[in-house]
């Protein structure tokens, strides 16, 4: 199907495979058309464009994963492989408080305890599993007055359960829904598996933050399955609180370090789908990973992630966030309005189905009568 076609279909139809995939490939021309019809959409949201501050926790980076990007993971026994203790949690907890940040990001290598190394450092703590030792740590966030959101990779129902409780949020990046070579020595980049652990998250109402990793290997029909599939999820259970449009990023002495990343397009053109098939979603970039923020802005994503002026953006390092000023500042030069939101977007915060009462405290003391961050509060 060409283009033409393609983009009056999208404009009076479903959403289909069919013609989402020639969308995905615009350039030029066509790629100023879909931005044009897409920013017309996005519009109807408001001119506020969100992010969130927070402090960004790696808890491990040992992993049971092997991605041929991924940059932080480290090998077991290796000076680099870290886990990180609860007082080194607390550190930086307090730290975010006098940062005035709202959200606690804990992430980490999925199934750590697969490694002997890890499965040491939990019994020295006291714990026989990650999730048991993950609760703690949501709870001692919790008494700092932050809200949790944790990205532990595959969690079967018992542990989304569990965890639940404590969280305001949670997330699992789909990256692809699309079997890739990228993935080959990674069990829990399964798409299956990860598809199957967003829904359980609907099913236990949990506010979910996913989105697609772009550059990995896909192709434009893959692209277009994912966001076909976060669509058909969302619109089943209503938890999916914003998808992020991630670039790869070449990491060095990964198996593709020498690989290109996508073209800023490329981007572009994910974005602009997303918004077209998804108007009501919240659709993320990070500031710190494109080179033009207002591009994007245009193009439909209404959302800039989290910020920390407290640590670095661990996954990619080398890529420093912006200061809350000069976010502020690209926002509204973009012709919107900046808003510091929660992790917890305002439609799941003031709905008592998505706060459980462990969290209810805590985001109280720091929601507006809106669900956004309390004015009051932000320094």
């Amino acid at each position: 199907m060409d283009f033409d076609r393609a983009f009056a279909e999208l404009r009076t139809g479903e959403p289909r495979l069919e013609h989402l995939a020639p969308l995905l490939r615009a350039t030029g021309g066509e790629l100023s058309r879909l931005i044009e019809l897409a920013s017309e959409v996005r519009r109807s949201l408001g001119p506020e464009v969100t992010y969130s501050r927070n402090v960004f926790l790696p808890i491990t980076n040992l992993c049971r994963n092997r991605c041929w990007y991924c940059g932080f993971r480290q090998e077991p026994g290796s000076e680099r492989a870290k886990f990180m203790r609860p007082e080194e949690v607390a550190e930086l907890l307090e730290l975010a408080k006098e940062a005035g940040c709202s959200e606690a990001l804990l992430t980490l290598g999925e199934r750590p305890e697969v490694h002997e190394e890890a499965r040491r450092a939990l019994d020295e703590l006291g714990y026989r599993e990650m999730t048991d030792y993950l609760e703690d740590l949501c709870k001692l966030a919790l008494s700092y007055g932050l809200l949790p959101h944790t990205n532990a990779g595959i969690l079967s129902e018992r542990k989304l359960r569990q965890l639940r409780r404590w969280n305001a949020s949670m997330g699992l990046m789909l990256e692809c829904a699309a079997e890739l070579p990228a993935h080959r020595e990674s069990p829990g980049k399964d798409p299956k598996l990860r598809l199957e652990m967003i829904e359980m998250a609907g099913k236990l109402k949990i506010p979910f933050t996913t989105g697609l990793l772009i550059g990995i290997g896909e192709g434009f029909e893959d692209r277009a399955r994912s966001l076909l599939e976060l669509m058909r999820i969302h619109e089943k259970y209503g938890h999916i609180q914003e998808i992020i449009v991630q670039p790869f990023i070449p990491k060095p002495g990964t198996p593709m370090a020498n690989c290109p990343s996508p073209s800023e397009e490329e981007l572009l053109a994910v974005v602009a789908v997303a918004r077209l098939m998804m108007p009501s979603m919240n659709i993320q970039v990070a500031p710190n990973l494109v080179r033009d923020v207002g591009r994007f802005l245009i193009a439909g994503a209404n959302d800039l992630g989290g910020i920390s002026p407290v640590t670095p953006d661990f996954i990619n390092p080398e890529r420093a966030w912006p200061e809350l000023e000069a976010l502020r500042m690209m926002i509204r030069s973009a012709g919107f309005i900046p808003r510091e939101r929660l992790p917890i977007y305002p439609c799941f915060a003031r709905d008592p189905r998505f706060v459980s009462d462990e969290v209810c405290a805590a985001l109280i003391e720091l929601m507006d009568e809106f669900g956004y961050r309390r004015l009051n509060d932000v320094r």
